[in-house]
């Protein structure tokens, strides 16, 4: 019953699979771009053979430069380091050797950076063509906002689309309930990330991309959400999100115990995202009328 009401209602927050498998559509690459901005991406990956040249490749056939990619590998066994070596000369920096945890793996390859944009991509997961040239232009022409996020599509295995998340407009209360953001389409300015101590919090072995954007709307960061479809996250049954549910709800907890002084029920949960949801629903509504998954209503603010 409750597959079915997601079928119909269009309800595809917080959902890896949506429909059969089917090839992936993706917005168009657009012109090349020099950007005024320079932007450094960071790779965490350990044993992830299958996917990672796929991740390494969506990265440099961005269209925008200055940009800068590292690629840290935790000391893989399975092949991962040897696909990462044949790109050598094209990363700003690699290095595999066993590590303390991904979080410890982000703050070291941070470490390294110097772009004014800054973001990570899983080792499993991809960018879109286009993505970091839209990101570029958006951060170029709003000096404002200091963290940006745009839609996710979901892909299987074989890199073949199954879901799409299609966000409404940015909200810093929803933030202390769950953590809707998809990471592969985050990206802040680096005068934020010193703001908040130029580090992930290395205790987080799961949730530490939601806690640091809660670490960010602490500092008075400013949000915005654009509707574009950015990076896609891959569902497979090896990724940490599937293989680690225990340790992944007892840090959402933590988080949730900080930001609303308890733990709250299913119930509560279910309640509190209700507007959130009914904003996406509004969206996802909107695009079917349309014809078109892609909807450009324009970025949306907190």
């Amino acid at each position: 019953m409750k597959t079915i009401l997601r079928q119909v209602s269009g309800f595809r927050l917080g959902q890896l699979q949506a429909y059969p498998p089917r090839p992936i559509t993706a917005p168009e690459a657009g012109l090349d771009y020099i950007s005024p901005l320079s932007i450094s991406i960071v790779t965490p990956v350990l044993n992830q053979a299958p996917f990672i040249a796929q991740t390494i490749e969506s990265v440099l056939s961005q269209n925008v430069r200055p940009l800068e990619y590292i690629v840290m590998d935790g000391g893989s066994t399975d092949g991962t380091t040897e696909t990462v070596a044949l790109y050598r000369k094209y990363l700003s920096h690699f290095e595999s050797e066993k590590d303390n945890g991904q979080s410890d793996a982000l703050n070291r390859g941070f470490a390294l950076t110097s772009g004014d944009i800054l973001g990570w991509i899983n080792g499993d997961d991809f960018l879109l063509p286009g993505a970091l040239q839209f990101v570029a232009r958006f951060f170029a022409a709003h000096p404002d906002i200091d963290v940006i996020y745009g839609d996710r599509i979901v892909v299987d295995g074989d890199g073949r689309e199954i879901g799409r998340w299609m966000l409404p407009s940015h909200s810093d209360r929803i933030l202390s309930w769950v953590d809707y953001i998809p990471q592969e389409t985050v990206f802040w300015r680096r005068s934020l990330w010193e703001r908040v101590g130029s580090h992930l919090d290395e205790t987080f072995d799961f949730a530490m991309d939601w806690d640091l954007l809660v670490r960010f709307r602490e500092c008075g960061a400013r949000f915005c959400h654009l509707p574009r479809f950015i990076g896609a996250f891959r569902a497979h049954s090896a990724q940490k999100t599937t293989a680690q549910e225990d340790l992944g709800l007892a840090e959402m907890n933590r988080i949730r115990q900080r930001c609303l002084g308890y733990v709250p029920s299913q119930g509560q949960l279910r309640l509190a995202v209700i507007p959130y949801v009914m904003r996406h629903l509004g969206r996802e509504w909107r695009s079917r009328l349309m014809g078109n998954a892609d909807v450009k209503s324009g970025p949306s603010r907190r």
